[in-house]
């Protein structure tokens, strides 16, 4: 009977470590889904800060280089030219931050759904795990009870 008691109670302490094992592994990959979206938002604002610093820097020597070749006369009006450039080229660059800034929220909202489903389906896992391991704990329960007659 004490044997049976040990075998049983090893049998049950195999069950509770497995649960441990499975919510352990469905929390780190929730975990690693969220640093990905994560690193990935990182990235798409690192890239859309690049190109507007850039499209800056390219309308500024395309200033320099205009006031450079044009005689004083010329100026004003390409001045004019240069500041509805620059203009249109701030709309275009807003345009391309505020779509940029939807796809990132986008890519959140995605990432977050993501992290949403997995932690449902980890959920239910679990579950369906922890009644397997209970039927199993019972049938080896009812095994060695059969085994040893009692």
């Amino acid at each position: 009977m004490s044997e049976e008691n040990n075998n049983l109670e090893e049998a049950n302490n195999i069950v509770e470590n497995n649960k441990e094992s499975i919510k352990d592994d469905a929390k780190e990959a929730l975990e690693n889904a969220k640093e990905k979206a994560a690193e990935f938002a990182d990235v798409a604002k690192e890239k859309t800060a690049e190109f507007v610093g850039d499209a800056k820097e390219a309308l500024e020597g395309a200033k320099e280089k205009i006031n450079e070749v044009l005689s004083d006369e010329n100026i004003e009006k390409v001045k004019e030219k240069v500041g509805e450039y620059t203009e249109v080229a701030k709309e275009k660059a807003t345009e391309f931050a505020s779509e940029a800034k939807e796809v990132l929220e986008d890519v959140g909202e995605k990432a977050a759904e993501i992290a949403g489903e997995a932690g449902e389906h980890i959920v239910d896992f679990a579950e369906d795990a922890k009644e397997e391991i209970e039927e199993a704990t019972k049938k080896t329960k009812n095994f060695f009870q059969r085994l040893f007659g009692k």
